[in-house]
């Protein structure tokens, strides 16, 4: 007899959202994480509900630009050249996404995915009672030079040929959003219908508060193996063995390391990000800017100013990187004036495979094993509609979307 009908492992946004979609369902559900919920790269983001990010990090421009950031010092990508050497593969297969025909494919499959987002996370904020959390103020993209406005002028029209809503700003229209912000301002464009979270940790705190009181059940342990066979799998879950009919991979960054799940044998890499809390300075900003040159965002929350973002290219174990938290402690001094020193900061690992596409659905080798990982940058605003299509495949039903784009068995180029 099976103890589960499903466990789910890894409870940041993916896993916790996937499991209470199928606690709410009515199946029997173990959510297991060696650490607590939300307190991983959930914790960290940039607190958007961010429903027009169809771009790939994949783009051309990324492949114009990227001798200039590897080169310049004061870029927002930071690449550990001897990881790079370790992973060639990875590396140029990520490259190779980044051509104009693969780059729009990406982001149309990227799209058609975060169509279905509020329809997906709606739902679990309403169960989780978590209302006030949400915000409703949209988010501002602002670039500070001619050059950088003209650079994103294509991924412009490509958001706008799909019907996301967004009006295009000049500087003084921009300043009167956001009188707080210092920079040079040559264009921006408000996303209006965009959305913040307040505190995305109690977001998932309270819809995790939610799973239990449906009947969920949680450990907090460390999956190590799982081992499927006709009719269930058999997960190891800390020092215990236990049988279920199905088992999600929802750990993120992490997956790759559950022997059997099928994630150890994909291209999974990560892209360490960083965030600085300013307590007392939530006030400088209303809603959360982007600023595109700068490759970060400053964000007001319950914490207070939060910016986070960059990108680095490192081993998941690598040591904290001091510069990338002085650079995002610069160039937001340069976006918001002077800051007084951050009192705290953050390191966070966002799994992104070489496509910039996540990996949702069944695994390769057995339908008893579900991937739901490698959201890299979007997994706050996909956490939800992940979850609802981890809960209808744990039932055995195909969702009413293609998932054929988001195969772990698809060529990563």
């Amino acid at each position: 007899m099976q103890d589960f009908d499903l466990v789910v492992i890894g409870a940041g946004i993916v896993g916790t959202a996937s499991a209470l979609w199928a606690q709410k369902r009515g199946l029997k559900v173990l959510l297991c994480d060696p650490n607590p919920p939300g307190s991983g790269t959930s914790f960290g983001n940039a607190c958007t509900l961010a429903t027009y990010a169809v771009m790939p990090v994949n783009s051309p421009a990324v492949l114009r630009a990227l001798p200039r950031l590897l080169l310049r010092g004061d870029s927002p990508l930071s690449v550990d050249l001897m990881h790079a050497l370790r992973h060639p593969r990875w590396m140029l297969s990520f490259l190779a996404n980044c051509r104009p025909a693969r780059s729009e494919y990406i982001a149309r499959q990227l799209a058609d995915l975060m169509g279905h987002a509020d329809a997906g996370l709606n739902p679990l904020i309403a169960e989780a009672g978590a209302e006030d959390l949400i915000v409703n103020r949209g988010q501002l993209t602002v670039w500070s030079t001619k050059a950088g406005a003209e650079g994103d002028k294509q991924g412009l029209s490509f958001r706008k040929a799909l019907g996301i809503p967004f009006d295009v700003l000049g500087p003084q229209e921009t300043r009167a959003l956001e009188p707080g912000l210092n920079l040079p301002i040559h264009a921006a464009v408000h996303y209006h219908a965009a959305r913040s979270v307040r505190d995305p940790q109690e977001l998932i705190n309270r819809m995790h508060r939610r799973f239990l009181a449906l009947g969920g059940q949680w450990r907090q342990a460390r999956v190590s193996e799982i081992r499927a066979h006709a009719t269930g799998v058999e997960v190891a879950v800390g020092d215990t063995r236990m049988d279920a009919g199905r088992a999600v991979i929802a750990a993120g960054a992490h997956a790759g390391s559950i022997k059997g799940s099928g994630a150890e044998n994909l291209p999974l890499g990560t892209e360490r990000g960083y965030h600085l809390i300013f307590s007392q300075d939530g006030h400088r900003i209303t809603r959360p800017v982007g600023w595109a040159e700068g490759g970060f965002y400053a964000v007001p929350m319950a914490q207070g100013l939060r910016l986070a973002g960059t990108v680095e290219i490192a081993r998941l174990s690598a040591p904290e990187n001091q510069g990338r938290l002085d650079y995002i402690a610069r160039k937001g001094a340069a976006m918001l004036g002077a800051l007084p020193a951050p009192d705290s900061h953050w390191l966070g690992f966002r799994p992104t495979l070489p496509d910039s596409m996540p990996v949702i659905g069944y695994a390769p080798h057995s339908d008893r094993i579900i991937h739901a990982f490698g959201h890299q940058h979007v997994g706050l605003t996909l956490g939800g509609i992940t979850g609802r299509i981890v809960a209808d495949l744990a039932e055995g039903r195909l969702p009413n979307m293609s998932i054929a784009a988001f195969a772990s068995n698809r060529r990563f180029v």
